[in-house]
């Protein structure tokens, strides 16, 4: 949804939507999520369901900022900006970038697996962006570059890094309080952050059509509230690692759609990249059993 409405070719009734900025999309998307279960989780249960001590507030604050709007806001730009495949496929790095960094602080082992998992993302990615595989060149063997945005293609890095930051930094007070205390704090942090980014008069001077307003308040429904309460469903049938692993189907999902519905075309040196980065997610999720018995993992799930 996010990459046709970026291209004008989101159709509400008969008429395109008219193309919205990655940045509105991202502040709307946690604004209207955070006004949304704020008054829910105070009339069912209380400002006490919410309430934190000053030190982790701030530290949900920190979290809110570098981890979800600034994740959500680079994510968005590489899905503009390349494709649908490539972002999604690059930020589900981040399983890996949270296991270099515990086996760097030695949180965790190293281990053939995981070295095996990490040598599988790479080179997927690799494959995805067009580094490899791909080869320039003259007659009528040779294969065209694959060309990708360098901006597009960075921020999807970026937002690679900041879901792994999210989750080494949330590990901790998750422990401590329950996801949706911490979701509501997280929240609040990225819609005040947007708010001093891009204020009330800005977002009044881009005149956005009531068309616009629907489908930035759906949206935000559906892809943060309506998305979290079915894994934390999930959550309560199934083993936090299951439950990731299945979570592992949301890039093949998503390219697949965006294939059949925005025409996006993978090359098959790009869908052998992709399965190589599904790959080493399942690995890093499904450490081995000795070693599991041992340590205490960092569960990841990024925000989108």
């Amino acid at each position: 949804m996010g990459r046709a409405v970026f291209t004008g070719q989101l159709l509400l009734g008969s008429a395109a939507i008219r193309p919205i900025d990655p940045l509105i999309l991202s502040q709307t998307r946690t604004t209207f999520s955070f006004l949304a279960l704020l008054p829910l989780l105070v009339g069912l249960h209380g400002w006490q369901r919410i309430k934190l001590p000053a030190r982790d507030l701030a530290y949900c604050f920190l979290l809110g900022i570098l981890g979800v709007a600034v994740s959500n806001y680079f994510y968005y730009v590489a899905i503009q900006r390349t494709s649908v495949a490539t972002a999604i496929i690059v930020q589900y790095t981040a399983p890996v970038w949270v296991l270099i960094y515990v086996v760097a602080r030695r949180q965790q082992r190293l281990s053939p697996q995981r070295v095996a998992a990490v040598a599988l993302a790479v080179i997927g990615i690799a494959l995805v962006i067009g580094i490899v595989g791909v080869k320039p060149g003259a007659g009528p063997n040779a294969r065209p570059a694959l060309r990708l945005d360098s901006y597009g293609l960075i921020a999807a890095l970026l937002a690679s890094f900041s879901f792994a930051f999210y989750n080494i930094g949330g590990h901790r007070i998750l422990a401590r309080y329950d996801r949706w205390r911490v979701l509501v704090w997280t929240l609040a942090a990225a819609a005040a952050f947007w708010l001093v980014v891009n204020p009330p008069w800005k977002i009044a001077s881009a005149h956005y059509a009531p068309s616009q307003w629907l489908f930035l308040f759906v949206f935000s429904m559906i892809s943060v509230l309506g998305a979290f309460s079915l894994y934390f469903l999930g959550l309560q049938h199934l083993e936090p690692t299951r439950a990731i692993i299945a979570s592992c189907l949301e890039p093949v999902f998503s390219i697949l759609l965006a294939a059949r519905l925005l025409g996006e075309v993978l090359r098959p040196i790009q869908t052998l990249g992709i399965v190589f980065v599904l790959a080493a997610i399942v690995i890093v999720q499904r450490p081995a059993r000795a070693i599991a018995a041992e340590e205490k993992s960092i569960v990841v799930e990024p925000i989108e």
